[in-house]
């Protein structure tokens, strides 16, 4: 929201802060956070002129400029060229004078130009960034002003002006106003402001314009439309101009002059917050009928394009075809329609101040791509209190800038809602937030953001009850908690006390995340770089990556709102977007690439329509409906894949490097899953996106599948433009972490020491170490807490086909601590069970 600091001023005392950057700063502390500052532009000597002499010079090039003579308050005048024709001596005009700054940087000097020295220009509204008019340069009586030559024209046009743009809470849909910043800043400040919609409202008349709200199929058992205000004014002049303070505030707050009827209509919208809409009264045929679209029908807006609605547009509509609602006029709460348009010619108006559904029209604005600042207000919540006070504000400034005659009668159909009351200790606020808040403090601060406190006298522990009648305009304030919320605003963010949060107990990271981290830091450690790549993909991925037509891969889910349509579905596998990365980095010059993704993917798509779960808007579901709306959802399994591409190894002084090749790929699963205490079984396979010949498949030890690696198919590099004989993997670690979680453990922790042994027995050289240190484990007991190998000796001193196995065995006991000839004595049992078993002999 652009609030222009002059506009404001007119509403609240901004007195009581002398710098811009200040006032925005504390405008951010109740949660008008600011976007953008538009200061000045304009600098050095810019004046008001008067014409002298302009006399028109026909030139070579066939442009005919004009020689002026230019009074701008100075001892003699400056003779200056001017290109355009809209003026003539005696207008008074505006002149840059050498040394100013237009918009854009566009220093002013004297210059040599159609054989004259121009001492300045003449200045059009384009120029100083007041519109877009660059055919003619400013006259000040056409914009109803006037001065003296050599008055200063920055302060004359308002170009010393502040605006600030603001980010508007979603939610505080008040806040799109003049009217809702002020009331903010009083809130702030402790001020009273000016209301601009305490005004003189119409009551409503049996002659007043007819209307109908015909909602049959209401969103929600919201009805579209709960309030339609209409007032005619008749008798307008369409040639007078939006008068140039207007126009001004217009500019400052983003929008564009139009028209008189239309700009005024746009100017109680920024000030009130309560979008309007103006309709040629002699093109329209009563009664207006507020209803929803029809199957088919169509709607030529005023951007001049033809939309087909939905039966859930809310419509409005008249009897121009002939039967009552027949003819469609507006799309209601975001764009009127070409017919009804105000145009140059409009004499007579009909103004509409609705109050919309918020649901029904942010629908409506996204289903037809149609955003408008109307829209933007309906559906973050319009005052439904403000639609007679808004309409009688515009009427009131057609009658006196347009000359035209209000209408007695007028048409109000509908009620405002009864203001919403809620119930709240006086307590609440001071127990959750830790500010001491006595009651009357409480009162005073609900009061500041507009509501009327009534305190109940009751023996509650935390204090009386407040029973709060919120504002009509506060449509977010629902419940006690909300009511905190702005309590704690309005008093202050920074009473809040600052403490430090004592930091719950907890078990540290799950076996989960134990696991992601782990691999995650295997791979970078290994040179390899972790991307992330958006999630999204089309079904001509799985084309360019010869996945078969029967694979569960192709089988995608499509967003009902994709960020783009080229890529409108989730993907399925990692490789499917991960390729992308290497494919950007390649094409970069970078010959060598090594990249990984961990992330989720999305399998098995979605379910048929009369399989997924469907239920009323409102209802709860069971435990048995929730089974089966979690049923319905997709898998997203956890998934890790890398790619590599070019050298694996670099060429040095050492070495002539190594390009990566499908065993690099192989190799990295196997540490993945030993990294994980895992073995995995690799054997041949062909899946694609893998070359048939160099591709492993990984079998975990339950049999369950692991994933694949390898050198990528020839015919896939071609499709893609990656580097030939690119190689990668992708694993699903889900399944790793499955095994992991197998794993028990039935000991208990102890605390006293360990005792270490070590033992080399020589065995048949075809014996597996693995069965070997079964045997020990199993003769040692629940006290051996660590067996592992650290040699293994095959040479002269062992008898030909046996080997010698080192092996280190702790041992610690979980109630005392062991004795050296207690170790000793675990460690004999378990080398003699394994001589029973295995032949095995204690090496000397």
């Amino acid at each position: 929201m652009r609030v222009p600091l002059e506009w404001l001023s007119d509403l609240v005392d901004l007195s009581a802060v002398d710098d811009a950057h200040v006032l925005a700063a504390e405008l951010a502390g109740i949660g008008l956070e600011e976007e953008e500052f538009f200061g000045p532009q304009t600098t050095g000597p810019l004046v008001v002129g008067r014409v002298l002499t302009a006399e028109p010079e026909e030139h070579s090039n066939g442009k005919t400029v004009n020689w002026c003579s230019v009074d701008v308050g100075e001892e003699q005048p400056r003779g200056i060229v001017c290109g355009a024709h809209n003026f003539g001596p005696g207008d008074l005009v505006v002149a840059a004078l050498p040394g100013a700054v237009l918009p854009g940087d566009f220093a002013i000097a004297a210059r040599r130009t159609y054989g004259h020295v121009s001492d300045g220009m003449i200045c059009s509204q384009r120029e100083l960034g007041l519109g877009d008019d660059h055919d003619g340069i400013i006259v000040l009586s056409a914009l109803g002003l006037t001065g003296e030559p050599g008055d200063d024209a920055i302060e004359l046009l308002g170009l010393d002006r502040v605006t600030l743009d603001v980010n508007v809470t979603p939610d505080r849909g008040y806040q799109l106003s003049m009217r809702g910043i002020a009331r903010e800043f009083a809130m702030l400040k402790g001020q009273d402001f000016t209301d601009p919609a305490q005004i003189d409202v119409d009551a409503p008349t049996a002659d007043g314009f007819p209307v109908d709200l015909d909602d049959a199929a209401p969103i929600h058992g919201e009805p579209g439309c709960s309030r339609f205000t209409a007032l005619t004014v008749t008798g307008i002049d369409p040639s007078v101009r939006t008068p140039f303070w207007m126009a001004r505030r217009l500019l400052e707050a983003g929008m564009r002059p139009i028209s008189l009827t239309v700009d005024v209509t746009n100017y109680v919208m920024l000030e009130l917050g309560q979008p309007l809409h103006a309709y040629d009264a002699q093109k329209l045929a009563g009664p207006i009928t507020v209803r929803r679209a029809r199957a088919r029908e169509t709607l030529v807006t005023l951007d001049d394009v033809t939309r087909t609605l939905h039966p859930e547009d809310l419509l409005i509509t008249d009897a121009g075809d002939g039967a009552a609602a027949s003819r469609i006029i507006g799309l209601a709460g975001v764009m009127g329609s070409a017919a009804l348009e105000v145009t140059e010619s409009t004499r007579d108006v009909v103004l509409e101040a609705a109050h919309f559904d918020p649901i029904s029209i942010a629908r409506t604005a996204r289903r037809h791509k149609l955003p408008s600042e109307a829209a933007r207000r309906f559906e973050r919540g319009v005052d439904p209190a403000l639609g007679p006070a808004a309409a009688r504000r515009a009427a009131n400034l057609l009658v006196e800038l347009a000359g035209g005659t209000l209408s007695p009668d007028a048409t109000v159909e509908g009620e405002a809602p009864a203001p919403r009351i809620v119930e709240m200790s006086a307590g609440l606020p001071s127990a959750r937030v830790g500010v001491d808040y006595s009651v009357d403090r409480v009162v005073e601060l609900l009061a500041a953001v507009g509501a009327s406190t009534e305190v109940v006298e009751t023996d509650a522990q935390d204090g009386p009850v407040l029973r709060v009648t919120v504002p009509t305009w506060r449509s977010d304030l629902t419940s006690d908690v909300d009511l905190v919320e702005e309590v704690v605003r309005a008093g202050g963010y920074e009473e809040i006390p600052s403490v430090q949060p004592q930091a719950p107990g907890g078990a540290g990271l799950t076996p989960a995340q134990r696991t992601r981290r782990r691999v995650s830091n295997l791979l970078a450690n290994r040179g390899l770089s972790e991307v992330l790549t958006y999630p999204f993909t089309s079904l001509d991925r799985a084309d360019a990556l010869l996945i078969p037509a029967d694979d569960p891969r192709r089988r995608l889910v499509r967003l009902a709102n994709p960020l783009g349509e080229d890529r409108p579905y989730m993907r399925s596998h990692l490789l499917g977007t991960l390729l992308d990365a290497v494919v950007r980095n390649s094409g970069r010059g970078f010959k060598d690439v090594a990249v990984f993704e961990a992330g989720l993917v999305t399998v098995g798509g979605l379910p048929q329509p009369e399989e997924a779960a469907h239920f009323a808007p409102g209802h709860h579901p069971e435990a048995a409906e929730l089974e089966a709306i979690r049923s319905s959802v997709p898998a997203q399994p956890f998934h890790v894949a890398g790619v590599l591409a070019g050298h694996a190894e670099l060429s040095g002084p050492a070495s002539a490097g190594r390009r990566a090749d499908a065993q690099d790929a192989i190799d990295l699963v196997h540490r993945i899953a030993t990294a994980n205490g895992q073995t995995v079984r690799a054997e041949a396979a062909a899946f694609a996106p893998w070359h048939p010949g160099r591709c492993a498949r990984f079998v975990l030890a339950d049999g369950s599948e692991l994933g694949h690696a390898g050198e990528l198919h020839p015919k896939v590099c071609e499709n893609l433009g990656l580097p030939a004989r690119t190689v990668a993997f992708e694993i699903d670690l889900d399944a790793l972490i499955a095994q992991e979680d197998r794993r028990t453990w039935s000991g208990a922790l102890s605390t006293y020491p360990v005792s270490r042994q070590d033992v080399a027995l020589v065995v048949d050289a075809e014996l597996p170490a693995s069965t070997l240190m079964a045997t020990l484990r199993e003769a040692a007991g629940s006290e051996l807490e660590l067996l592992e190998v650290f040699d293994v000796y095959t040479g002269d001193q062992v008898p030909e086909g046996r080997k010698s196995v080192a092996l280190r065995m702790t041992f610690r006991a979980a109630d005392r601590t062991l004795t050296a000839d207690e170790a000793s004595a675990l460690r004999e049992a378990a080398t003699q069970a394994a001589a029973s078993a295995h032949g095995a002999e204690v090496r000397s």
